[in-house]
């Protein structure tokens, strides 16, 4: 049987070699880290605030704790253009 394989296939093998996780649970995890990294501010902003609003805070203390947790978070970088990248590294 041919094995499926992901974009991420040095990670999954390192994963399997370190880990009791079989190659299918270890895709698995990676691709759940990779979105949890792949969320924007803006929907970190907005799931933060239903998740604290469901804990029954105020939204003065909510948006505080956000403002507080935010440079804290990896969240996914803009959109950049091939300009914009062209500036990045060039000036």
């Amino acid at each position: 049987m041919l094995e499926r394989r992901t974009p991420h296939d040095d990670l999954v093998d390192h994963l399997v070699r370190s880990t009791p996780l079989a190659r299918g649970e270890a895709a698995r995890v990676i691709m759940d880290v990779l979105a949890y990294f792949d969320e924007t501010a803006e929907e970190f902003v907005r799931r933060r605030h239903r998740e604290l609003r469901s804990q029954g805070l105020v939204n003065a203390t909510i948006f505080q704790r956000i403002a507080d947790e935010l440079p804290h978070r990896a969240v996914a970088p803009p959109e950049l253009s091939l300009r914009q990248l062209r500036r990045i590294v060039y000036g």
